[in-house]
């Protein structure tokens, strides 16, 4: 089976253990969820639809992404532009970002509909979230939606991750919007409950839940921190327990590893709380370390 991430890989400066020091690396929610993903179900066939620069920094990270046992042949160059960089600060486990994304290739990702058609008729699973929307450009995003919708009328599974990122946005009318016209093109969505209340003003986990139904998107997973995980698939709902944390070193990359952990449920044909309860272990795993992508054990 083919997965098939679509979004922005970035420049990652992430705190090192001493004061002041920052590592490199790559990064990027619906990268890293493709980078988990690999690691999780490796018999699953797991691609990269982005854009990059042609300077040695972008050529760096496709070596990166193919390191990773993702396919980047969907990967396109732009020539004079490069990638988007961004900084995380951390404080007692949350972080905060700083971005530097101004001349980022991956704003371009959706210019070229002829690559868009051909990577999706090529994947069985096509997967993209609130970022990928919020760095295109009003064209472009109409132009992603609509590969999107006719991928999906083709039998195509297509999963979304509002991933709300008002930053991103010009207002949060504009951001509220988009986000549920992505809805509306998707059969899993993946919303994080505390987001989902600031922006709709959803009163409880199933209000969300319902919303995203409404949209006509059928399976449902509210992401809510250490509290139970609500979903409803095709009609049916139900809760999976989240194990009382430990420790939580750096929340980056929690709900995109998740999201790993629900997509490779789907790879091996588990159903739906099979893959949430591999979802919650992944993720609990990688809060546990600093930095988005982090080594961890099968689950």
């Amino acid at each position: 089976m083919r997965v098939l991430c679509i979004g922005e890989c970035m420049a990652e400066l992430a705190p090192s253990d001493v004061a002041g020091d920052f590592r490199l690396g790559f990064a990027g929610d619906t990268f890293n969820t493709a980078w988990y993903l690999a690691r999780l179900a490796p018999q699953a066939d797991v691609a990269y639809f982005s854009a990059v620069g042609d300077d040695a920094i972008s050529n760096d990270m496709r070596t990166f992404i193919r390191a990773g046992d993702i396919d980047d042949t969907d990967v396109q160059t732009r020539a004079g532009r490069t990638v988007g960089l961004y900084m995380i600060a951390l404080k007692d486990g949350e972080r905060s970002f700083s971005y530097w994304r101004g001349q980022s290739a991956a704003r371009t990702l959706a210019d070229d509909p002829a690559a868009l058609a051909n990577a999706m008729d090529r994947a069985d699973v096509i997967y993209f979230s609130g970022i990928t929307l919020g760095i295109l450009d009003p064209a472009g995003r109409d132009t992603l939606l609509e590969a999107l919708a006719n991928a999906r009328a083709n039998g195509k599974t297509i999963a979304f991750d509002p991933n709300l990122r008002p930053k991103l946005w010009a207002n949060g009318e504009e951001m509220t919007a988009q986000i549920m016209r992505g809805a509306a093109v998707s059969d899993i969505a993946l919303p994080s409950f505390e987001d989902e209340a600031d922006w709709f003003g959803d009163a409880d986990p199933q209000a969300t839940a319902n919303r995203y139904l409404g949209a006509g998107c059928p399976s449902v997973v509210v992401k809510n921190g250490a509290a139970d995980v609500l979903y409803v698939d095709q009609g049916q709902w139900g809760t999976v327990t989240v194990a009382a944390l430990d420790i939580v070193i750096d929340t980056t990359a929690a709900g995109d590893s998740f999201n790993a952990g629900v997509f490779a449920a789907i790879v091996t044909g588990q159903p739906l709380d099979k893959g949430i309860h591999t979802a919650c272990t992944l993720s609990r795993q990688v809060i546990g370390h600093k930095g988005a992508l982090v080594p961890v054990d099968a689950t």
